[in-house]
């Protein structure tokens, strides 16, 4: 009688198709086959030249205004590319005229959302006015006053601290391009902070990560940070006091909860 449990390669082929990540590469002797070799050094050079690449800051701007969206551009202290890559704290502050720019504008803000290309451009350029999109949508307009959209050049997750506060807003949604790996050169994040100011640190944020159709989809994006920013907001507080619950709801999109909860 035939033998129909699965061989040792039958499992080392469904693992590899459960994921993307390097594992059970095949062999040629003691190295790599040509193939694997070959695959991996595309897959770096992609991660450098994401590194690498600027955003059309542009086109995202038209996008962003062209449907009806509300939007400002600003810079941080990194002057190019190379000091925006060799020093993270420029990428974390406004430059002068930036801020002077914002302080026009603040106002009694209860979210205000930062893009910023971060270490992947084309990760924002792909996903994030999707995203965007999908979170107004969901968001109740009556019960939340929306900063305008900032756009952002050459920032970092801490830059929309020094955003957040300079507007006035209760709540920094910042959407960022994510250190590229290996397997997902434009991986999206979005992090939210409760009351943002300068000197706010990782721990007091919420983070939603990898997201792009082959990780987390923009539905279940959008979905997850409206209910971050409905509790973050009830609560007083993000970070690690703040638990995504999201998936333990029922089925169907959170909806915003009232202004005076």
């Amino acid at each position: 009688m035939a033998d129909d449990r699965p061989t040792p390669l039958d499992k080392m082929s469904m693992l590899r198709s459960a994921t993307p990540a390097r594992i059970f590469l095949p062999r040629a002797g003691a190295a790599l086959t040509t193939r694997a070799t070959l695959d991996f050094q595309l897959a770096h050079a992609e991660a450098r030249d994401a590194v690498e690449e600027r955003l059309d800051a542009d086109r995202l701007f038209d996008e962003l205004t062209a449907r009806g969206l509300t939007a400002v551009r600003v810079k941080s202290a990194a002057r190019d590319r190379r000091s925006f890559l060799l020093r993270p704290d420029l990428g974390r502050k406004l430059d002068d005229d930036s801020r002077q720019h914002l302080k026009a504008l603040a106002g009694d803000y209860d979210l205000a959302f930062v893009i910023a290309e971060g270490l992947s451009a084309r990760a924002i350029a792909r996903h994030a006015v999707p995203v965007l999109e999908k979170m107004l949508q969901s968001l109740d307009r009556a019960a939340w006053k929306i900063a305008p959209i900032v756009l952002a050049e050459q920032g970092r997750v801490a830059l929309g601290d020094d955003i957040g506060e300079t507007l006035g807003a209760r709540l920094v949604a910042v959407f960022i391009g994510e250190r590229p790996g290996l397997s997902s050169p434009d991986s999206m994040g979005v992090y939210l902070t409760f009351a943002p100011r300068v000197g706010r640190t990782d721990a007091e944020r919420n983070c939603l990560s990898n997201i792009r159709p082959q990780g987390l989809p923009y539905a279940d994006a959008a979905r997850k940070l409206l209910y971050l920013c409905n509790e973050a907001r009830r609560r007083q507080l993000t970070g690690v006091d703040l638990k995504d619950e999201a998936d333990t709801l029922p089925s169907g999109e959170p909806r915003a909860i009232d202004a005076k909860s």
